[in-house]
């Protein structure tokens, strides 16, 4: 979803107020996240939640 809208992580990070080292440990499924992060960095990506937090089997099956 970060690279679809043509984000680095840093932009990301910066945008989304959550240290980049936090974003890379969630992209790779090793760190949990506060749900008031989300909110967060769904603000900075421009989608709701539940695009960032709803199982999509397709979705990950791309990944």
């Amino acid at each position: 979803m970060r690279l679809e809208r043509g984000l680095s992580q840093e932009s990301l990070a910066l945008e989304s107020g959550v240290a980049r080292n936090q974003l890379i440990q969630m992209e790779h499924g090793r760190r949990g996240v506060l749900i008031e992060r989300v909110y967060d960095i769904a603000e900075a990506l421009g989608v709701s939640v539940s695009e960032i937090v709803v199982d999509d089997p397709a979705a990950s099956a791309q990944r």
